[in-house]
């Protein structure tokens, strides 16, 4: 089943998955049998976790992102450490070594993640990332065993993989946890759930410094011998042997569709090129899913190029160096916080795709009124504006995937978001400085590095320049989002009005 808002018209048979037949229940759609367990009589009185999440399944599901989240950061940090530590006499082999094998993390994500899509809408969801979790447990433990450069980029690349196909369950299985309407709220904890407990894992990270020299200290004699990273690496293993031992205490609606027999079916290369394609092909033909990847993608072009470039703007432009950029940095986490925050308590009163849309361009002007300024306070003051627009575009497009895209194919569509997310992020980190390095050179030849406007100077060195460039190009992405949903909304429009069911009622008020 579909997941509409109120007052949404069906989307159309010639927009839908190829080969859908109209559902009669899906077990884990609104309307269906399922939703008895959404549903509290008066007399029920519900804990505080559960108003607030949904449901007791997906608090649960919420603290298994916590912890695993939480990991995650410490596993990063532990991982660029050791590197580091590698090279210790070599500064650039050590920048070199944390590059490769960061920059390995996003390799699988080009090749994998299409068939990791594929794979998650076939299995079993909830002992698919129980597995992941447990895999991931069994090669961080390893990690302090290991003692070269490729031992650790082999690792990466694992942990990778495994992370690629336990995202996209942890999205498909999202809104079986909770009430259609309770979707934007699910959405707004799962962004705080893994991007707020960074800080938690930096906090950790540097605690297990003192752990592992009191360690040392002591007289035992196997523990003694992990130092900060090691101990940051067998504590991020805990954390996924926590989220397994979770997860299987997890309980999910029974689906109508069998999923993954034990026949050779899983392993039949025409069917899974076929799957493949059919992901693919609803994406492209879906307005609402076009929409959305369209959004979040393009945006994330334009928005990405401010992580390179922030710390060269607030040096170049605002003279106010790394504590200028601090501030951006903080600007934007607040900002972002206090969006989400806003549209989880609003969601009701809200039209999704028009405030997903609008959101996309007011990102895009606070970014461009942000690059023009000369001055950090006011460049501070519209990187929070952009962070405040940012938090809804998240929340909202993941959102309005959930609530559109049937469960059967929720596994592919969200494998497909993360390869685009993942591609529009590198490229806007690589062509970002590149691009700013050549429109500074264009501009000091053809009009000396500033121009006139007003009466009054303006500079435009390179890193201003990409910057208003990235702020058109997020203005762009809330005009094709605008575009193909009105578009969308046309056809679903048209194909109401001659569907047969509207003749038979125009008759019968007619009558």
């Amino acid at each position: 089943m579909v997941f509409v808002d109120p007052g949404v018209l069906p989307m159309p048979a010639s927009l839908s998955r190829p080969g859908d037949e109209p559902s009669t229940g899906d077990a884990e759609g609104p309307g269906s049998q399922t939703d008895a367990i959404f549903t509290e009589s008066p007399l029920d009185r519900p804990g505080w976790h559960v108003r607030l999440f949904g449901s007791p399944e997906f608090f649960r599901l919420w603290l298994v992102q916590v912890v695993s989240a939480t990991g995650d950061w410490l596993g990063l940090a532990a991982i660029i450490a050791f590197a580091n530590q590698l090279y210790l006499d070599e500064p650039s082999a050590a920048a070199a070594a944390i590059s490769l094998v960061v920059s390995v993390r996003l390799l699988p994500g080009f090749f994998f993640a299409p068939l990791a899509g594929v794979l998650v809408d076939r299995f079993d969801r909830r002992r698919l990332m129980i597995a992941c979790d447990l895999a991931r447990a069994v090669v961080l433990v390893s990690l302090p065993f290991v003692h070269g450069l490729a031992g650790l980029v082999v690792a990466s690349l694992l942990l990778e993989v495994f992370t690629l196909l336990w995202s996209p369950a942890k999205e498909a299985i999202t809104p079986t946890l909770v009430p259609h309407y309770h979707l934007t709220t699910a959405n707004s904890l799962n962004l705080a759930a893994g991007y707020g407990s960074a800080p938690v894992a930096q906090i950790l990270f540097a605690a297990l410094a003192g752990v592992s020299a009191v360690l040392a200290g002591s007289s035992m004699p196997f523990f003694s011998d992990f130092d900060q990273t090691a101990l940051a690496f067998f504590v991020d293993a805990l954390t996924f042997v926590f989220s397994a031992a979770m997860l299987w205490r997890l309980s999910l609606p029974r689906r109508h569709r069998q999923r993954a027999s034990t026949s050779g079916k899983r392993f039949d290369v025409t069917a899974t090129v076929h799957e493949l394609k059919e992901g693919w092909q609803f994406i492209f033909i879906n307005p609402t899913v076009r929409a959305v990847n369209l959004g979040l993608a393009t945006g994330l072009v334009g928005g990405g190029m401010l992580i390179p470039l922030g710390a060269v703007f607030s040096t170049e432009v605002l003279g106010a160096g790394t504590a200028g950029y601090g501030l951006f940095t903080t600007a934007l986490m607040t900002g972002v916080a206090v969006g989400v925050v806003g549209v989880a308590a609003l969601q009701k009163r809200l039209n999704k795709p028009v405030v997903f849309t609008r959101s996309l361009f007011v990102a895009g002007v606070a970014l461009f009124l942000a690059a023009s300024m000369s001055s950090l306070a006011p460049a501070a003051v519209f990187v929070a504006v952009m962070g405040m627009a940012v938090g809804p575009i998240y929340v909202l497009g993941f959102s309005m995937l959930h609530a559109e895209v049937d469960d059967d194919l929720r596994g592919r569509v969200f494998s497909a978001l993360n390869t685009l997310v993942r591609f529009c992020v590198l490229l806007a980190l690589v062509v970002g400085p590149l691009l700013a390095a050549a429109l500074g050179g264009l501009a000091d030849s053809l009009v000396g590095g500033e121009v006139g406007v007003g009466g009054r100077s303006i500079a435009v060195p390179g890193v201003r320049l990409t910057l208003w460039l990235a702020a058109v190009i997020i203005i762009g992405a809330g005009i094709l989002a605008t575009l193909t949903l009105r578009s969308g909304s046309r056809v679903a429009a048209r194909w109401s009005q001659s569907h047969p069911s509207a003749h038979r009622a125009g008759a019968a008020s007619a009558g």
